[in-house]
């Protein structure tokens, strides 16, 4: 059974890798990524970044250019905060193929050197009843603002989006797993209620519940009375 969720932020943001497309849907069941999703702020044009130039084109570029940079992350549910990780970088970001190349060659020695290589500061809440533990990952360092064994609430402020760990460019990664511990989490389907979604297509719906289609910008709505 699927556990529900609220999308994590506010505004709008690009859908990427969403298990609406493929399970794996980052193309492996490693680090409890079997049903993850990662969104991708924009701005009023569909950018990732408003700005495009030689670094876009044939280097790396700094986080501070893209629009989810420093954006407020919320807790998807309520629950309990049993994992926090801090102090990785938030490194270039890449666009150029370029210099995604050589990034990519490095992916093995990145899952060699374990979880924090690859989350990057991170949070994993437990959720109530047994649901499972959803992980929010890639945070902007120094920016998190809760600490193990705090109660958070559903929406409530938690940390800035960042590029730390494996992110070409900051995002917000999102996954719910049977264990709190990466290393060996599972993991579990999830859905997310109340959001307006805008297909590649140009159709918009509003979805009570559901799960947002692959390249969708999606933005939360207010729940229903």
């Amino acid at each position: 059974m699927a556990v529900e969720l609220v999308l994590p932020f506010t505004g709008r943001w690009l859908t990427q890798n969403s298990p609406a497309r493929r399970v794996p849907s980052h193309g492996t069941d490693l680090l409890g990524e079997r049903y993850a999703i990662d969104f991708v702020a924009v701005d009023e044009r569909g950018r990732t970044s408003g700005t495009h130039d030689w670094r876009t084109l044939l280097a790396t570029e700094p986080p501070e250019r893209f629009v989810g940079f420093g954006r407020p992350v919320l807790a998807p549910a309520g629950g309990t905060v049993v994992t926090v990780h801090d102090g990785e970088p938030d490194h270039e970001a890449r666009r150029s193929q370029l210099a995604l190349v050589p990034y990519a060659l490095g992916q093995a020695g990145r899952l060699r050197s374990g979880v924090p290589a690859i989350a990057g500061n991170h949070v994993v809440i437990a959720l109530p009843g047994g649901q499972g533990f959803v992980a929010l990952v890639h945070l902007r360092r120094g920016s998190i603002g809760v600490a193990t064994g705090d109660a958070v609430t559903t929406g409530q402020p938690i940390a800035t989006c960042g590029n730390s760990g494996n992110s070409t460019e900051p995002h917000v990664h999102l996954q719910v797993m049977d264990s709190a511990d990466l290393a060996v989490a599972r993991g579990v389907p999830m859905v997310f209620r109340r959001y307006r979604e805008e297909l590649r297509g140009g159709e918009v719906r509003v979805r009570d519940q559901g799960l947002p289609a692959e390249r969708a910008v999606v933005e939360p709505l207010p729940a229903t009375a």
